[in-house]
């Protein structure tokens, strides 16, 4: 997910996203730990995603 994509949409849908991707995250961090997970890289571009949009979020506050 780009920054530029995530900057053309509302405070609400990146909180929306936000969560869908926590969760994601989570049933990831399960999933390696049962060892089901074999791509564990997955994982960091899910934490990474999520610091995008905490940026993005943080750039449209500071707007207003």
């Amino acid at each position: 997910m780009k920054a530029s994509e995530l900057r053309q949409k509302t405070v609400q849908e990146l909180n929306k996203i936000e969560r869908d991707l926590h969760k994601e995250g989570f049933s990831l961090q399960m999933q390696k730990a049962t060892g089901q997970l074999n791509k564990t890289d997955q994982i960091k571009k899910v934490r990474k995603n999520i610091a995008r949009i905490y940026t993005v979020i943080t750039e449209k506050s500071k707007q207003l």
